[in-house]
Protein backbone atom coordinates (compact mmCIF):
# COMPACT_ATOMS: atom_id res chain seq x y z
CA UNK A 1 0.00 0.00 0.00
CA UNK A 2 2.72 2.70 1.08
CA UNK A 3 4.42 1.72 -2.33
CA UNK A 4 1.65 2.55 -4.56
CA UNK A 5 0.80 5.68 -2.05
CA UNK A 6 4.19 6.93 -3.13
CA UNK A 7 3.95 6.25 -6.69
CA UNK A 8 0.41 8.45 -6.59
CA UNK A 9 2.37 10.87 -5.44
CA UNK A 10 5.05 10.99 -7.70
CA UNK A 11 7.79 10.13 -5.16
CA UNK A 12 10.11 10.03 -8.10
CA UNK A 13 10.63 13.67 -7.73
CA UNK A 14 11.52 13.53 -4.21
CA UNK A 15 15.35 13.82 -4.88
CA UNK A 16 14.26 17.44 -5.93
CA UNK A 17 13.05 18.62 -2.50
CA UNK A 18 15.78 16.05 -0.64
CA UNK A 19 18.65 17.66 -2.58
CA UNK A 20 17.58 21.30 -2.53
CA UNK A 21 16.99 20.87 1.46
CA UNK A 22 20.62 19.32 1.26
CA UNK A 23 22.54 22.31 0.39
CA UNK A 24 20.56 24.91 2.78
CA UNK A 25 21.17 22.44 5.32
CA UNK A 26 24.84 22.11 4.83
CA UNK A 27 25.10 25.58 4.52
CA UNK A 28 23.35 26.26 8.11
CA UNK A 29 25.92 23.94 9.34
CA UNK A 30 28.50 25.88 9.01
CA UNK A 31 26.56 28.73 10.81
CA UNK A 32 25.77 26.48 14.12
CA UNK A 33 22.48 25.93 13.28
CA UNK A 34 20.41 22.62 14.97
CA UNK A 35 20.48 19.27 13.08
CA UNK A 36 16.88 18.29 14.37
CA UNK A 37 15.05 21.10 13.55
CA UNK A 38 16.95 20.79 10.00
CA UNK A 39 15.57 17.39 10.29
CA UNK A 40 11.82 17.96 11.03
CA UNK A 41 12.20 20.59 8.39
CA UNK A 42 13.02 18.38 5.78
CA UNK A 43 9.78 15.83 6.86
CA UNK A 44 7.42 18.33 6.84
CA UNK A 45 9.03 20.41 3.12
CA UNK A 46 8.91 16.04 1.78
CA UNK A 47 5.44 15.79 2.77
CA UNK A 48 4.21 19.09 1.27
CA UNK A 49 6.16 18.42 -1.81
CA UNK A 50 4.09 14.92 -2.17
CA UNK A 51 0.96 16.76 -1.32
CA UNK A 52 1.15 19.24 -3.90
CA UNK A 53 1.75 16.50 -6.92
CA UNK A 54 -1.20 14.90 -5.33
CA UNK A 55 -3.55 18.10 -5.25
CA UNK A 56 -2.31 19.04 -8.94
CA UNK A 57 -3.19 15.65 -10.37
CA UNK A 58 -6.50 15.63 -8.83
CA UNK A 59 -7.33 18.91 -10.42
CA UNK A 60 -6.14 17.90 -13.85
CA UNK A 61 -7.71 14.86 -13.90
CA UNK A 62 -11.29 16.73 -13.54
CA UNK A 63 -10.58 18.79 -16.53
CA UNK A 64 -8.72 16.22 -18.77
CA UNK A 65 -11.60 13.37 -17.79
CA UNK A 66 -14.13 15.88 -19.65
CA UNK A 67 -12.33 16.36 -23.06
CA UNK A 68 -13.13 13.38 -25.34
CA UNK A 69 -9.41 13.71 -26.91
CA UNK A 70 -8.28 13.19 -23.34
CA UNK A 71 -7.52 9.14 -23.47
CA UNK A 72 -5.52 9.48 -27.22
CA UNK A 73 -4.42 13.00 -27.46
CA UNK A 74 -2.61 13.73 -23.91
CA UNK A 75 0.53 12.88 -22.47
CA UNK A 76 0.51 9.14 -21.53
CA UNK A 77 1.73 9.69 -18.53
CA UNK A 78 -0.34 12.38 -17.36
CA UNK A 79 -2.84 10.96 -14.41
CA UNK A 80 -1.88 7.09 -15.55
CA UNK A 81 -2.54 5.83 -12.11
CA UNK A 82 -6.32 7.48 -12.39
CA UNK A 83 -6.92 6.45 -16.15
CA UNK A 84 -5.94 3.11 -15.72
CA UNK A 85 -8.18 2.36 -13.08
CA UNK A 86 -5.40 1.72 -10.14
CA UNK A 87 -6.67 4.56 -7.83
CA UNK A 88 -9.76 6.53 -7.63
CA UNK A 89 -9.97 9.83 -8.80
CA UNK A 90 -11.40 10.49 -4.69
CA UNK A 91 -8.20 8.19 -3.14
CA UNK A 92 -5.55 10.96 -5.03
CA UNK A 93 -7.72 13.67 -2.27
CA UNK A 94 -7.61 11.56 0.45
CA UNK A 95 -4.24 10.98 -0.13
CA UNK A 96 -3.49 14.79 -0.62
CA UNK A 97 -4.75 15.99 2.90
CA UNK A 98 -2.84 12.77 4.81
CA UNK A 99 0.31 14.26 3.64
CA UNK A 100 -0.80 17.51 4.07
CA UNK A 101 -1.61 16.67 7.47
CA UNK A 102 1.63 15.10 8.19
CA UNK A 103 3.71 18.22 6.81
CA UNK A 104 1.45 20.53 9.68
CA UNK A 105 2.47 18.58 12.42
CA UNK A 106 5.85 18.77 11.20
CA UNK A 107 5.44 22.50 10.92
CA UNK A 108 3.88 22.65 14.74
CA UNK A 109 7.04 20.94 16.30
CA UNK A 110 9.23 23.57 14.61
CA UNK A 111 6.83 26.66 15.98
CA UNK A 112 7.90 25.26 19.35
CA UNK A 113 11.65 24.53 18.40
CA UNK A 114 12.13 27.26 16.62
CA UNK A 115 9.61 30.29 16.91
CA UNK A 116 6.87 32.02 15.36
CA UNK A 117 8.35 32.81 11.99
CA UNK A 118 7.27 29.54 11.06
CA UNK A 119 3.50 30.03 10.85
CA UNK A 120 4.40 32.67 8.03
CA UNK A 121 6.46 30.38 6.26
CA UNK A 122 3.90 27.18 6.76
CA UNK A 123 1.64 29.26 5.42
CA UNK A 124 2.68 30.48 2.25
CA UNK A 125 3.74 26.81 1.67
CA UNK A 126 0.24 26.09 2.35
CA UNK A 127 -0.89 28.41 -0.06
CA UNK A 128 1.61 27.07 -3.03
CA UNK A 129 -0.01 23.33 -2.10
CA UNK A 130 -3.27 24.08 -2.41
CA UNK A 131 -3.24 26.47 -5.25
CA UNK A 132 -0.39 24.85 -7.42
CA UNK A 133 -2.88 23.23 -9.86
CA UNK A 134 -4.20 26.76 -9.84
CA UNK A 135 -0.77 28.11 -10.58
CA UNK A 136 0.12 25.93 -12.77
CA UNK A 137 -3.17 26.77 -15.05
CA UNK A 138 -2.42 30.92 -15.53
CA UNK A 139 1.03 30.11 -16.22
CA UNK A 140 2.65 30.93 -12.65
CA UNK A 141 3.55 27.21 -12.11
CA UNK A 142 7.02 27.90 -12.30
CA UNK A 143 7.24 30.97 -10.31
CA UNK A 144 5.49 29.09 -7.31
CA UNK A 145 7.85 26.60 -7.89
CA UNK A 146 10.61 29.37 -7.63
CA UNK A 147 8.99 30.80 -4.20
CA UNK A 148 8.80 27.22 -3.18
CA UNK A 149 12.37 26.23 -3.57
CA UNK A 150 14.06 28.78 -3.23
CA UNK A 151 13.59 31.70 -0.31
CA UNK A 152 10.48 30.11 1.13
CA UNK A 153 12.60 27.00 1.40
CA UNK A 154 16.22 27.96 1.99
CA UNK A 155 15.20 30.84 3.96
CA UNK A 156 12.82 28.88 6.02
CA UNK A 157 14.88 25.65 6.93
CA UNK A 158 17.57 28.35 7.57
CA UNK A 159 15.62 30.21 9.90
CA UNK A 160 14.57 26.76 11.19
CA UNK A 161 17.60 25.95 12.43
CA UNK A 162 19.70 29.08 13.34
CA UNK A 163 16.82 31.21 14.02
CA UNK A 164 17.62 34.04 12.08
CA UNK A 165 17.51 35.17 8.58
CA UNK A 166 20.40 36.03 6.05
CA UNK A 167 20.81 37.85 2.77
CA UNK A 168 23.18 35.80 1.77
CA UNK A 169 20.94 32.67 1.81
CA UNK A 170 18.51 34.64 -0.65
CA UNK A 171 21.29 34.98 -3.28
CA UNK A 172 22.22 31.65 -2.58
CA UNK A 173 18.83 30.15 -2.89
CA UNK A 174 18.56 32.15 -6.68
CA UNK A 175 21.00 30.46 -7.87
CA UNK A 176 20.06 26.91 -6.77
CA UNK A 177 16.81 27.13 -7.53
CA UNK A 178 17.15 28.16 -10.99
CA UNK A 179 18.02 23.88 -11.02
CA UNK A 180 14.94 23.14 -9.35
CA UNK A 181 12.84 25.11 -11.84
CA UNK A 182 14.74 23.90 -14.52
CA UNK A 183 13.36 19.92 -13.96
CA UNK A 184 9.93 21.04 -13.25
CA UNK A 185 10.26 22.86 -16.61
CA UNK A 186 11.45 20.05 -18.48
CA UNK A 187 8.77 18.15 -17.28
CA UNK A 188 6.27 20.96 -18.15
CA UNK A 189 7.91 20.66 -21.98
CA UNK A 190 7.48 17.12 -22.46
CA UNK A 191 3.98 16.91 -21.03
CA UNK A 192 3.34 19.94 -23.52
CA UNK A 193 0.71 18.08 -25.23
CA UNK A 194 -1.43 16.75 -22.34
CA UNK A 195 -1.32 20.49 -20.91
CA UNK A 196 -2.75 22.03 -24.19
CA UNK A 197 -5.41 19.88 -24.23
CA UNK A 198 -6.37 20.29 -20.64
CA UNK A 199 -6.06 24.01 -21.68
CA UNK A 200 -3.49 24.52 -18.88
CA UNK A 201 -1.56 27.64 -19.57
CA UNK A 202 2.10 26.36 -18.52
CA UNK A 203 5.04 28.52 -19.19
CA UNK A 204 6.20 26.48 -22.07
CA UNK A 205 2.87 27.15 -23.61
CA UNK A 206 3.19 31.16 -23.04
CA UNK A 207 6.05 30.91 -24.76
CA UNK A 208 3.94 29.67 -28.08
CA UNK A 209 6.34 26.66 -29.30
CA UNK A 210 8.34 23.50 -28.28
CA UNK A 211 11.33 25.25 -29.54
CA UNK A 212 11.18 28.49 -28.48
CA UNK A 213 10.13 26.50 -24.88
CA UNK A 214 13.44 25.23 -25.08
CA UNK A 215 15.47 28.03 -25.46
CA UNK A 216 13.59 29.05 -22.19
CA UNK A 217 15.09 25.99 -20.19
CA UNK A 218 18.67 26.75 -21.84
CA UNK A 219 18.21 30.59 -20.10
CA UNK A 220 17.14 29.08 -16.58
CA UNK A 221 19.97 27.03 -16.97
CA UNK A 222 22.54 29.65 -17.78
CA UNK A 223 20.76 31.82 -15.35
CA UNK A 224 21.57 29.29 -12.38
CA UNK A 225 25.44 29.10 -13.28
CA UNK A 226 25.82 33.18 -13.58
CA UNK A 227 24.23 33.64 -10.29
CA UNK A 228 26.23 30.98 -8.42
CA UNK A 229 29.73 32.96 -10.28
CA UNK A 230 28.14 36.07 -8.76
CA UNK A 231 27.30 34.91 -5.26
CA UNK A 232 31.09 32.88 -5.36
CA UNK A 233 33.03 35.94 -5.98
CA UNK A 234 30.86 37.98 -3.41
CA UNK A 235 31.66 35.49 -0.63
CA UNK A 236 35.06 34.91 -1.62
CA UNK A 237 34.15 30.93 -1.38
CA UNK A 238 35.77 29.77 -5.50
CA UNK A 239 34.90 26.50 -4.35
CA UNK A 240 31.28 27.41 -5.34
CA UNK A 241 32.08 27.45 -8.93
CA UNK A 242 32.66 23.45 -8.82
CA UNK A 243 29.27 22.56 -10.29
CA UNK A 244 30.39 24.50 -13.18
CA UNK A 245 31.75 20.47 -14.16
CA UNK A 246 27.68 19.63 -14.46
CA UNK A 247 27.79 21.96 -17.62
CA UNK A 248 28.36 18.83 -20.33
CA UNK A 249 24.87 17.08 -18.74
CA UNK A 250 23.33 20.49 -19.52
CA UNK A 251 24.44 19.97 -22.91
CA UNK A 252 23.31 16.58 -23.64
CA UNK A 253 19.97 17.31 -22.01
CA UNK A 254 19.46 19.90 -24.95
CA UNK A 255 20.33 17.59 -27.33
CA UNK A 256 17.73 14.93 -25.76
CA UNK A 257 15.30 17.47 -25.34
CA UNK A 258 15.69 18.39 -28.93
CA UNK A 259 15.43 14.81 -30.57
CA UNK A 260 11.94 14.11 -28.44
CA UNK A 261 10.45 17.81 -30.30
CA UNK A 262 11.77 16.88 -33.57
CA UNK A 263 10.21 13.35 -33.53
CA UNK A 264 7.46 13.89 -31.62
CA UNK A 265 7.72 10.82 -29.45
CA UNK A 266 5.07 10.61 -26.66
CA UNK A 267 6.15 7.07 -25.26
CA UNK A 268 6.39 6.69 -21.40
CA UNK A 269 10.02 5.62 -21.74
CA UNK A 270 10.85 8.54 -23.74
CA UNK A 271 9.35 10.87 -21.46
CA UNK A 272 10.75 9.27 -18.18
CA UNK A 273 14.51 9.12 -19.78
CA UNK A 274 14.92 12.74 -20.37
CA UNK A 275 12.95 13.53 -16.99
CA UNK A 276 15.33 11.78 -15.41
CA UNK A 277 18.31 13.51 -17.26
CA UNK A 278 17.31 16.49 -15.88
CA UNK A 279 16.58 15.04 -12.49
CA UNK A 280 20.29 13.79 -12.69
CA UNK A 281 21.76 17.34 -13.44
CA UNK A 282 19.70 19.05 -10.44
CA UNK A 283 21.57 16.00 -8.40
CA UNK A 284 25.37 16.22 -9.83
CA UNK A 285 24.68 19.81 -8.96
CA UNK A 286 23.05 19.99 -5.72
CA UNK A 287 25.68 17.70 -4.13
CA UNK A 288 28.67 19.13 -5.55
CA UNK A 289 27.36 22.49 -4.52
CA UNK A 290 26.49 21.05 -0.65
CA UNK A 291 30.09 19.59 -0.73
CA UNK A 292 31.50 23.33 -1.82
CA UNK A 293 29.59 25.42 0.91
CA UNK A 294 30.93 23.47 3.58
CA UNK A 295 34.67 23.97 2.47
Amino acid sequence: MLKLWLECARAYSLPITVLSWLVIFCWSLKHDGSVLNGLIALVGIACAHLAANLFDDYFDYKVLSKDEKFMNSAQKCKCRLITSGVVTHEAYLAEAFVFAGAACLAGGALFFLAGPAVVWLAAIGAVIVLGYSKFSRTGCGELAVAIAYGPLMFEGVYYCMTKTFSFDVLILSAAAVCMAVGVVYTHMLLDYDGDEVSHKKTLCRIIGSKDRALTGLMCIYAAGYVLLGIFAVKIHNYMLFAPYLTLPLVVGLYKSMGIYIKESLDDEASFYFRFYQARNLFTYFSLILGMAVLL
